[in-house]
Formats: C-alpha cells, sequence, structure tokens
C-alpha cells in the first residue's frame, strides 16, 4: 500500500442507538503492508479498551462484530485472560437465580 495510506472503520451501533461513528487512522508504510491492518488495528483496541476496563464484554464484542460467546473465544485464542468468567461470576450468576426464582421472575 502506499506510503500515507488510510483505512477507514465504520462501526455502526445496534438499532438501540441512534449514532454512527467513523474512525480514520494514519499508518506507517511497515503496518499498512500487512494482510488486514484495519482489522488488526480495530481488534488492538478493542483488546486494551476491555484491559483496562474502558470497554465491557458486550461492547467489545459488539465492536468486533462478534457474540460475546465468540469474544470470549476470541480473548482465549489470544491467551488474554484479563476479567474471565471464574467461580465468583458463577457464584453471583448462582444467586441471582435463585433471587428471581424466589421472587417468581423466572420457573425453577
Amino acid at each position: 500500500m502506499p506510503s500515507g495510506w488510510k483505512f477507514s472503520v465504520e462501526y455502526l451501533f445496534p438499532p438501540c442507538y441512534a449514532l454512527t461513528m467513523e474512525i480514520t487512522v494514519h499508518l506507517p508504510d511497515d503496518l499498512s503492508q500487512h494482510a488486514n491492518p484495519g482489522r488488526e488495528a480495530l481488534e488492538s483496541l478493542v483488546i486494551e479498551g476491555y484491559r483496562t476496563g474502558a470497554l465491557s464484554s458486550f461492547q467489545a464484542s459488539q465492536l468486533l462484530g462478534i457474540s460475546r460467546m465468540e469474544f470470549d473465544g476470541f480473548l482465549k485464542k489470544r491467551q488474554i485472560y484479563d476479567h474471565a468468567y471464574g467461580v465468583e461470576d458463577f457464584d453471583e450468576d448462582r444467586e441471582t437465580l435463585h433471587q428471581l426464582q424466589a421472587e417468581g421472575l423466572l420457573r425453577a
């Protein structure tokens, strides 16, 4: 790709959002030679946003255009275990389930 090559990433928010945003990034020649520099840049942005807590797993998966479960696989493939779903998360979810069932909001 020629020097100063630009790529654009357009993210269309889910229907519940009224905004769209286009981001343009100028890449140096060495990076613009990669097979898919736009995707690499987006993935790096998402990973860093997720690691720092700036993005939730839902937001990160939406930016990548994949499901929440696919996002878990995306992280695992890259050996990223920050904020991984653990035993404490499971216990909290189980407690929430029991509370909802006790309140009659979910069937047992």
